[in-house]
């Protein structure tokens, strides 16, 4: 075999020891991110916020289901799910069995496409095209209404256009939500205006992290915005970071912990799934985070993070 032939054949070999890793074991590598963020008003106690999103689901996750269902011995004091929880038309019973131990925390929601839509086989590549980011590929509709009934049965919030006001071991949360910007479906004159001085964290949520609708929390003065969808890039490359983030923000938020403007705070979670079509993870495990929230004037600069028909609320208006 001449040199060439044997760069082919190690190049191959690399490619498909990559992909056996990606698709076999990192992404059922359930991992817990902690982050530190400085957020809340003087004197409010500390607060720990479990932050879920992008489950897509399908019936038989079992790994997936039970490592979910397990986060709640970390007895989070809050839950926010934003969004993209199914994947199949039957999984909301395995959606439900994965958050049923976290059901009985206060805890808020709004959804994503994929709560909406289920997922159709596409090209990765047209994903790093900026086409991408304006051609929608819907596959055929989801149970969310079942999804939604159960959830907020059990006493969680539906954020979707709606602003809440929420006790949480004596601290008043704030929280507004938007439905989902990736499919053009979010109204943000419907919440717009300033949060509550009194609220100990004033919190906005919402699937895809849109630049306008982060700049829209910031005007109004949003403490923190938690958002998903991105799934922190799905494929990093290390020292590089995700190639791409499905959405406009750019790469460096991707995933984690950042700011946006002169005082909000932002979190992105890399999410916990990933689409039938497309279940490879690199460099980016699947992932839940434990937020801890601070008090502001404790230490400003303390962020850190550690890696391993018509529905009330106005969700899914427009989808048929």
């Amino acid at each position: 075999m001449n040199k060439f032939g044997r760069i082919l054949l190690s190049a191959g070999a690399v490619g498909a020891a990559t992909l056996t890793y990606s698709a076999a074991i990192e992404r059922r590598h359930w991992t817990l991110r902690q982050a530190t963020v400085p957020v809340l008003t003087e004197g409010t106690p500390p607060l720990r916020v479990l932050h879920i999103s992008d489950l897509h689901m399908t019936p038989n996750q079992r790994s997936k289901q039970r490592w979910v269902a397990e986060l709640a011995d970390l007895d989070p004091d809050f839950v926010v799910n934003t969004g993209d929880n199914l994947a199949h038309p039957q999984a909301v019973p395995a959606a439900l069995r994965a958050m049923g131990p976290l059901l009985s925390k206060p805890g808020v929601f709004i959804f994503g496409s994929n709560d909406y839509y289920g997922p159709k086989p596409k090209n990765p590549a047209r994903y790093l095209l900026p086409s991408a980011k304006t051609k929608r590929i819907h596959g055929e509709p989801l149970p969310w209404r079942d999804l939604r009934a159960a959830m907020t049965e059990h006493g969680w919030l539906d954020a979707t256009h709606r602003r809440h006001d929420i006790d949480v071991n004596g601290t008043k949360i704030h929280v507004a939500g938007l439905d989902d910007p990736h499919l053009h479906l979010d109204r943000y004159e419907e919440i717009a205006g300033r949060p509550p001085a009194d609220a100990g964290l004033k919190l906005g949520i919402t699937h895809s992290p849109e630049p306008r609708v982060l700049d829209s929390f910031a005007e109004d003065g949003y403490d923190l915005v938690m958002a998903g969808h991105t799934h922190g890039g799905q494929l990093r490359v290390p020292g590089y970071g995700a190639l791409t983030t499905n959405c406009d923000i750019d790469r460096t938020r991707a995933r984690g912990a950042s700011t946006w403007g002169e005082r909000m705070h932002l979190h992105v979670s890399a999410g916990l799934g990933t689409s039938p079509y497309a279940p490879v993870r690199f460099a980016c495990p699947p992932e839940a985070t434990l937020l801890t929230l601070l008090p502001r004037t404790e230490n400003p600069d303390a962020t850190r993070e550690n890696a391993e028909s018509r529905t009330p609320y106005g969700a899914g208006e427009g989808i048929r």
